[in-house]
Order: C-alpha cells, then sequence, then structure tokens
C-alpha cells in the first residue's frame, strides 16, 4: 500500500538524481496582504514547500499555481488557496547545495485542519516528477481539559498522523 509522507519528511526523486522536496511548516497563519473575501468564515492556514538540490548540477524548477493541491478534513475537500498572498517557484535555476521555497496561503474551515493532505508535482527542466503526497493536520482548536485525550498538544501531530494512516490501510474503513 502507498502511503503518503508525513509533514517535514523529505521524499528524493528518484528520476532526477540529487533533487528532493518536502512539504513543511504546516501551520495557522494569517496572509501578509490580508483576507480574501471569498475566505470570509474559514480560518487561513500556511504550508511551506522547499526543493533542494544536493546533485552535481543546477535544476531548473517550476512550482506554480496548479501543481500544488490541497485537500482537508477526513473527506479530503479541497481548500480555498489563495494565489494572491501565495508565493510560488517560477522558472528559478536551483543551484547544487542550494534550495528553494513555495509558501501557500489556504483557507478551509477550522474542523477540518485536523487532517491536512497536500500533493505536490513538480516541474524540473522542463519535465514533469511524479505526485507527491504529504498527510498532516493542525490543531488549531484548543480541546477543554476534560475533552483532551493524553498526548494532544504540541506533540500530539504525529500521533494524529499515524491514527489517520492506520485507520485508512485497515480493511472495510471508509
Amino acid at each position: 500500500m502507498y502511503e503518503p509522507n508525513v509533514v517535514g519528511d523529505w521524499q528524493e526523486y528518484e528520476e532526477h538524481a540529487g533533487l528532493r522536496v518536502r512539504v513543511h511548516r504546516l501551520e495557522a497563519a494569517e496572509p501578509p496582504r490580508g483576507r480574501d473575501d471569498a475566505a470570509a468564515g474559514l480560518t487561513y492556514f500556511s504550508v511551506r514547500v522547499t526543493v533542494e538540490n544536493r546533485g552535481a548540477r543546477h535544476r531548473g524548477i517550476h512550482l506554480e499555481d496548479g501543481q500544488i493541491d490541497v485537500r482537508v478534513g477526513p473527506d479530503g475537500e479541497g481548500a480555498f488557496i489563495d494565489w494572491r498572498n501565495s508565493q510560488f517557484i517560477e522558472g528559478f535555476d536551483v543551484h547544487p547545495l542550494r534550495r528553494a521555497t513555495a509558501v501557500v496561503y489556504a483557507a478551509a474551515p477550522e474542523a477540518a485542519l485536523t487532517h491536512v493532505d497536500v500533493q505536490v508535482q513538480l516541474r524540473v527542466d522542463d519535465e514533469w516528477a511524479d505526485r507527491r503526497l504529504w498527510a498532516g493536520g493542525i490543531g488549531v482548536t484548543e480541546p477543554t481539559a476534560a475533552a483532551a485525550p493524553a498526548g494532544t498538544g504540541q506533540g500530539g501531530l504525529a500521533h494524529q498522523v499515524s491514527v489517520f494512516l492506520k485507520d485508512q490501510a485497515e480493511p472495510g474503513s471508509a
């Protein structure tokens, strides 16, 4: 069974030796240029996608709108992506031992942010790389002391992702 990467993990591209990518810093964050009217009633968050070149030659990287898909909640509904506030990688040469980072601002219902999936399809030297998927979540809401299970908080994200992946792997789970 194919399992997605956990937010923060690096993923190597076999077809492009030395190139790797990761989705990281998934966090609640307000956009720098103000909220989009279309996101009224939604909670904003940001996610970073970093491409690193550990190879011997430079690579032309494209990571633009449409190449990053953000899904939220247990049903995988599309998040609102704020293109105006997001920063993409548009035709940048990433030299050896260098990195380039895209920052995506998105919004979704607060309750859905416990499950966030980010799919990335990188274009390298005008060739499409395989799509990669990262799973994570944001504990935006503060649970009450009576309702809070043990182990939640800063260290609880890994546990939540692990439980989610196990639930998805079980036969008969919807």
